[in-house]
C-alpha cells in the first residue's frame, strides 16, 4: 500500500510525497497537480451511481 504525506517546498508550495510500502519516496508532486488529477478521476462509488 502506498500513502501520501504532505510537505512544503522551499518556495512555500504544498507537496505530496508518495511513498512505497517501505516508506521510501516513490514520487513527489505539487499538491495542486495531485489534487487536480484526483478531481478528474471518478471514484468507484461515483461510477456506479447514474
Amino acid at each position: 500500500m502506498t500513502f501520501r504525506t504532505t510537505h512544503r517546498s522551499t518556495a512555500g508550495k504544498k507537496l505530496y510525497a508518495v511513498r512505497d510500502k517501505n516508506g521510501r519516496f516513490k514520487d513527489i508532486q505539487t499538491y495542486e497537480r495531485a489534487h487536480r488529477a484526483d478531481l478528474k478521476r471518478k471514484s468507484k462509488a461515483e461510477k456506479t451511481r447514474h
